[in-house]
């Protein structure tokens, strides 16, 4: 499909030295650089790849903007989840088309974004955000990027635990935790996702991560969760000259995954070899108790040798 670019597309203008700008093309209007002015009339009718000379001579590149290029360039309200990272959740979280996915934590929509595309029309998602000044600014930058507001989408202002207690939703096939402390939302994912459904957490520091997989261990009705982080490191490749660039995308978030057992079913224990000064399960839930999200101490290792049967709590 080749079309051409019209009023309200957005574009990414790329210069020679690879310095992006996104642009909401309107007729009539015009960009201004540091390096000229681009006419948005000029852009108007031409296909994707075509090349506009600002007014000093500089030529740049014009694509549409990726939905990657857009969230890292729209509003925010709260911090966006980075691409790096929502291509994993996509991916590790499973999210697949006529999907029903339930998203604690919208902010400020970049991931909503994700989600919507992965289940595309046969799915839907449900995005409960506390914040109703975020919910504003998720709401906006989603009707922004589809257009119009999506019809498989509904955005709930409150918490997640308040919002699934009345059972007004039917199980939903994935889950996904986007916020400061989602172990206390264990229990409400437990009664509403599907058996073989899959619960993704994503979260900051050591003190979270570890609370998370130890509420999930604990409660009983997941499988043994998998924690891990994603770094994006990009390559200088020009002639023999090929190395890794001087800058790169460490430590955004850690991802937390895990599957729902089936009804009555608990989880096996858990065995492993231990590691010396190793804790149980049990002291390291009491530990953890006392540790806020905002908190920064690292965590020691939480490995035991039998954590023993866990009942499911509901």
């Amino acid at each position: 499909m080749n079309r051409v670019f019209a009023p309200g597309d957005r574009v990414q203008l790329v210069d020679p030295k690879g310095r992006r700008h996104l642009v909401v093309l309107q007729s009539g209007q015009r960009y201004h650089t540091h390096r000229g002015i681009v006419d948005h009339d000029a852009l108007l009718g031409l296909p994707e790849g075509s090349v506009i000379t600002s007014t000093k001579g500089t030529p740049y590149v014009a694509f549409r903007a990726s939905l990657a290029e857009y969230v890292l360039a729209m509003p925010r309200g709260a911090a966006v989840v980075y691409p790096k990272d929502a291509a994993m959740i996509v991916g590790y979280a499973d999210i697949f088309p006529g999907a029903v996915v339930l998203e604690a934590g919208a902010g400020s929509g970049a991931l909503t974004c994700w989600l919507l595309r992965a289940v595309g029309e046969r799915g839907a998602v449900v995005s409960v955000e506390r914040r109703a000044d975020f919910a504003a600014v998720a709401r906006r930058n989603v009707v922004r990027f589809f257009g119009s507001p999506p019809p498989n989408w509904h955005l709930v202002v409150g918490d997640v635990t308040d919002v699934v207690a009345p059972g007004p939703l039917r199980r939903v096939d994935r889950v996904v935790l986007d916020m400061l402390d989602p172990w206390t939302a264990v229990d409400a994912v437990a009664r509403l996702l599907a058996p073989g459904g899959i619960v993704c957490c994503y979260v900051a520091t050591t003190p979270q991560l570890g609370r998370t997989v130890e509420s999930l261990r604990a409660h009983g009705a997941f499988a043994e969760p998998e924690a891990f982080e994603t770094l994006l490191r990009t390559w200088h490749v020009e002639g023999l000259a090929i190395r890794p660039d001087h800058r790169m995308i460490g430590h955004t978030g850690f991802l937390v995954t895990a599957r729902r057992m089936a009804d009555g079913v608990p989880a096996p224990p858990r065995r492993r070899r231990p590691a010396p000064g190793a804790w149980s399960g049990d002291e390291a839930a009491g530990l953890l108790a006392g540790v806020r999200p905002g908190d920064l101490d690292p965590v020691a290792g939480t490995d035991d040798v039998d954590a023993g049967p866990r009942t499911p709590a509901g």
